[in-house]
Formats: C-alpha cells, structure tokens, sequence
C-alpha cells in the first residue's frame, strides 16, 4: 500500500491521530514520490474525499444505478411508512450530482418513495384521536387546528392546545397504517435478494433488528416515553433542544409533545457561513456525539427532524426510531475508529475479527479493512477544517454501499452487527444532513472528545462540558434510559 509509514500506537494511546492515510481512489492517482510528509499527507486527504465525490457523479450517472432506484421504487411502491422513509434517506443524495438529462427521471423516482403518505381528511383522523382517548376532541383539547402542519412517515401532525394553555404538537397515526406496514415487514423477507442489490449488509439479523425498530415506530406509547427521557436528559442546554413529550396524553397511535416554534431547515441553508457551521456542530454532537457520551442515539437524523429556535438553541424532533448501545459495542466502535485515525491497519483487522465482523478464512486484508472504514468515516478522522457538501456525502454513502465495487466485496460479505450497522446508518444520515446544510469543521477535533476524551477545543464544546459536569454536580441523569 502507497503511504507514509508511522510506528503502530496501542489502542489506548491518546497521542493525536495523524491525518488518515490515502484513499483507494487517490492510490491510483499520479501524485508522484512522496515527499514532505505533513504537506503530502493533508495534499492526499483532500484528494481522496474530492475523488469520491467524482465517484458518486459516475455512480449516479450510471443507467445500472437508476434502474436499481427504480426496482426499488417498484418494490416499495405501495409501502407507504416504509417507502417514506427511505425515500427520504435517498433524497440526501444531492440532486446536482445527477446529469441534467438524468435529474428529472431520477427526482420522480425518489419523490414516489418520499411522498407516499395518504392523503387522510380531517374528520377520519379526528375519530383516531376521539376513540384512541374516548373522549370528544372539544374536551381533550381547548383549541385544534385542523390543517396539519406536518406529515411524518406513518401520520399527521395537528397544532393545538391544551386546557391549561399549553401549545401542543399532535401527531395522529394513519388508520390502518400499522397493519399495513405490520403486512408489509411479513412480505419484506421475500425481497431480500433485491433490497441486498441497493443495500449491502441486509442480512437475516440485520432484517430482524429492521423489523423490531420498525414495529417500535408504530407505538406512540414508546415514542412518548423516549421523547420525555431525552427531553429531561437535555434540560438546560445551552444549545440543544428537545420537546417535552406528554406520554399521559398519548396513546399508541396519538402522540402529544410540546409544539415547537422555529425555523425549518431549507431557511437555514441560506444563513450565514459561521452561523451554519454553527449548526453543523450541534447536529454532529447530538446525533453522532450522543451515542459515544451516552450510550444511546437518535437514528433517524434528517433536516425535516430539525428546527432553528428564536433562542438560537437547535430543536430536535422525531424520537420513533432511537437506540441504546451498552459499553462493550461503544467501546468496539471507538478502538476500530482510534485504529483507522492512527493508520494502525493490522489493529483495525485484529479488532473485526476477534469481533466475529471477519471472517479470517474470507481473504479480506488488513489494508482493505482499513480503507472500508476509511470509505465511511474519513470525513470525521481528518484533522483538519473540511467543508462537507452534498458531494462528499454521497461518496462516502455509495462507495460504502455501490455493490459493483469489486475492492469491497469481501467486506460487504461480512457479518456486522445489527447495533452497529444502526450506528453507522446514524452516521451516514448525519453526514447526509451536514452536507445538505454545508458546514465546515474540523470534525475530527470534536470527535476526539469522545474518541480520546480530550478537553473541547471549540465554543459550543466547553459550553457543552460545563452544562455536563454541572448536571453531574447535581445529580440529574446523564442519560435518558
């Protein structure tokens, strides 16, 4: 492998992580001998992530990569909560990336997936609400709107208020959605072979965990109660938000939280430069730091989940899909990471396999192990001010997923975990939304808070350790399970 060499560090070393080594794509670049060890290092970095990009423009371009979308389409078509979703998963994939003759065909496509939520009238989802509570709506709310203000993947969300003056959100459940998503989980082992195609790493566990989390989306009783947790977790911040959540109100296809006022995502994309790095941060430390500093994370991280309060604190919503991941998973993740930053590829190889994620009879090398990670995670473990865009993440998802990848073959073909195939589908939607809102930051110098346990070296850092040590002081949880 073409790269500068640097001595093997332990597992537990804090020293700080080199910038990663080259990507697959800069290797077969014509970058010449390797001189000045930093300038050619950081000259590679930037090479392989705007090489990436290039990739994703081939990938999208490609005929064989639409008619994947659209047997996707075909499939999921008439599955509306599910199709949704993942509708809204593809659309992060910048539209630019897309060859204009190509734009249009391909916006169709993804806008079956992502607009499939039945258009219900108003009396049909008030008698949701009436029978779910028995009660008439008159008495259970002072005021309701009924124009919804929002559509989610499997229900409507109403403005209201509460008898005691309270401005609630209600989010009503389609009728009938849960059986006909429940039918559709029962049909979807049947499709495996084709989802495998787009989504590589769809294995039996992983479809039972998908199945599990799904179904738990359909409770709004669970939401209620997560929500509420998170809401009390996050008390005080000095720049995250969370909604309170009024399980008692709710129900399994009603969910009452406090209603948020702010600004929607597409306004936040024209704000100033520092004020959308700003955010950027803040949406990286909730949805990716959260898991490392807590234990426990927000899977479904997307701009319609995001709302710019007037107090300038971030509000963060939808909490149907949310994970807890215990100590020895967090602690596997940070050591295959901490490798991947230091280029201590043989570790890395050592970690998956002692994990059970490699197979030690499959062929996959050490190197192609490392550059997997590093295909999916380099953006976080460059030390160095990088902008992302819609480019760079939709690299990063499709040379991490594209099944005619032949480098990565024997990676795929691998068995990992159902938690961390969750974490890391956490991680790519985050990537996904920075690149939407284009921020820059030296990411890697956040993640080294949870990464080596490092001081913060930015503003909202130290602020978010102070908010910490203080609820720590008085004794208030320090996470939401």
């Amino acid at each position: 492998m073409d790269r500068l060499d640097v001595p093997a560090e332990s597992e537990d070393s804090a020293s700080p992580a080199k910038p990663v080594a080259t990507s697959r794509l800069v290797r077969g670049s014509r970058l010449g001998a390797v001189v000045a060890a930093q300038a050619v290092r950081k000259r590679r970095t930037r090479l392989s992530m705007i090489g990436r990009s290039a990739a994703a423009r081939e990938r999208l371009a490609d005929e064989s990569t639409m008619k994947m979308a659209e047997q996707l389409v075909v499939v999921l078509g008439d599955m509306k909560g599910l199709a949704m979703k993942l509708g809204q998963f593809l659309s992060m994939l910048d539209l630019d990336l897309v060859p204009p003759d190509q734009r249009e065909s391909f916006q169709s496509r993804l806008a079956v997936l992502r607009d499939q939520a039945p258009a219900v009238d108003f009396d049909t989802m008030r008698r949701v609400v009436e029978e779910e509570r028995g009660a008439p709506l008159e008495r259970l709310f002072a005021e309701f709107d009924p124009e919804p203000v929002a559509a989610a993947s499997i229900g409507q969300v109403y403005r209201a208020r509460l008898p005691d003056g309270t401005e609630v959100a209600v989010k009503v459940q389609y009728p009938g959605i849960d059986a006909a998503v429940r039918a559709d989980l029962r049909n979807i082992g049947m499709l495996r072979f084709l989802i495998a195609q787009f989504l590589p790493g769809f294995t039996v566990a992983v479809l039972d965990e998908f199945r599990s989390t799904v179904l738990n989306e359909l409770d709004y009783t669970t939401e209620a109660r997560t929500q509420a947790q998170v809401a009390d977790l996050f008390t005080d911040h000095p720049f995250i938000s969370v909604p309170r959540a009024f399980p008692e109100l709710g129900s399994a296809h009603v969910l009452v939280t406090e209603f948020c006022a702010g600004t929607p995502f597409e306004a936040m994309r024209a704000l100033p430069d520092a004020e959308r790095d700003r955010l950027g941060e803040i949406v990286y430390r909730f949805y990716v730091g959260s898991l490392y500093e807590f234990g426990e994370f927000c899977g479904d991280p997307h701009p319609g989940n995001l709302l710019l309060r007037p107090d300038g604190r971030l509000a963060f919503l939808d909490f149907g899909l949310y994970k807890r991941m215990d100590k020895g998973h967090m602690a596997f993740e940070v050591a295959c990471l901490r490798a991947a930053a230091e280029d201590r590829h043989d570790d890395l190889y050592r970690l998956m396999v002692d994990r059970g994620v490699i197979d030690e009879i499959a062929g996959v090398t050490a190197e192609e192990c490392c550059e997997y990670v590093l295909a999916a995670s380099e953006w976080c473990l460059v030390d160095e001010p990088l902008p992302i865009t819609p480019d760079l993440a939709s690299g990063a998802f499709l040379m991490a997923i594209d099944p005619r990848l032949a480098e990565f073959s024997g990676m795929r073909r691998q068995n990992l975990p159902p938690e961390h195939l969750f974490s890391r589908r956490a991680d790519f939607m985050t990537f996904g939304t920075l690149g939407q809102l284009r921020a820059t930051a030296n990411w890697h110098r956040i993640a080294r808070e949870w990464l080596y346990d490092d001081e913060p070296v930015t503003e909202l850092g130290a602020q978010h350790r102070i908010w910490r040590r203080q609820r720590e002081r008085d004794g208030a949880p320090v996470t939401g399970a």
